[in-house]
């Protein structure tokens, strides 16, 4: 099937995306902004609207926007410090409500809206993959510079200020990536689904993962395995992309979480013979 350009290219785009964005969601989860990616997803979707509207690239308003929403979400947030979770309702709402009310007056652009909601495997183009490559890149600069900061940042905000971290501005500098993932992920899994490529990954991750760094590598593995297979499955049965990669992720979250609990009740069986045995040595004596 590669022999085809179109799913070279999704390919392609698949593994930049799968690379990154489980970094990110992992970040995400543990700062407690899981939903920040579906905020995003949303404004993005109103730059993508924007764009079909004046007649220009679609990815590229979308980006503009996403980073534009990632700016209001840690200005909001900081404004409502006891009720963090309103900036995300607040541009969610706002974002979805204006990418309606843009998409009205293109109404022959329908179509085409469609692949950015929930995504195709024939909508990256060449210039996409281009853009990918070079948000991929930043990510990977931003985080090797960065990575320290920004593991005291995520765990304690704090503590990040008092050694010195420049805490605001990181945080800030954090969310635009994650707009920037977030803005060119779309032609793949969708505007609709692109959360859950963040999020997922990084959720399996933690449950089988000790310590940070192995919970990154087993989210990116992860993140490979479900849009590789996603993709792979989606043109073999000619379904979306989007939805087949999410689903994948669902199962491989149920079986891991199946897997963890048989453990757990075999751990706690063995011990509970072990205290039995050990009582009754001690009777005996």
């Amino acid at each position: 099937m590669l022999q085809y350009g179109f799913l070279q290219n999704a390919f392609l785009a698949g593994i930049m995306i799968a690379v990154v964005a489980p970094v990110i969601g992992v970040y995400l989860v543990l700062r407690r902004q899981s939903l920040m990616a579906d905020t995003l997803s949303h404004v993005s979707l109103a730059g993508v609207a924007i764009g079909a509207l004046i007649g220009t690239y679609p990815m590229v308003t979308a980006m503009i926007a996403a980073l534009l929403g990632a700016v209001l979400v840690d200005t909001l947030r900081r404004s409502f410090k006891a009720y963090s979770e309103l900036s995300i309702a607040i541009l969610m709402s706002g974002g979805l409500a204006s990418a309606v009310v843009l998409m009205s007056f293109n109404k022959g652009a329908s179509r085409g809206f469609t692949s950015y909601l929930f995504g195709s495997i024939i909508a990256v183009s060449t210039t996409d993959l281009l853009i990918m490559a070079g948000v991929v890149l930043l990510c990977g600069l931003f985080f090797w510079f960065f990575w320290r900061p920004m593991y005291v940042l995520t765990f304690d905000e704090e503590t990040a200020q008092v050694s010195g971290v420049p805490a605001r501005t990181l945080s800030l500098a954090f969310s635009l990536l994650a707009g920037l993932v977030v803005a060119v992920a779309m032609p793949i899994v969708g505007v609709l689904l692109v959360s859950s490529l963040m999020i997922l990954p990084a959720a399996i991750s933690m449950r089988i993962s000790r310590g940070f760094t192995m919970t990154v590598w087993v989210a990116v593995l992860t993140g490979l395995f479900a849009v590789l297979g996603g993709l792979t499955a989606s043109y073999q049965l000619d379904i979306p992309p989007g939805g087949t990669i999410v689903l994948l992720l669902l199962v491989v979250l149920v079986v891991v979480l199946i897997v963890k609990r048989l453990f757990s009740l075999g751990a706690a069986s063995v011990g509970t013979d072990a205290n039995v045995l050990r009582s009754k040595t001690v009777e005996e004596r």
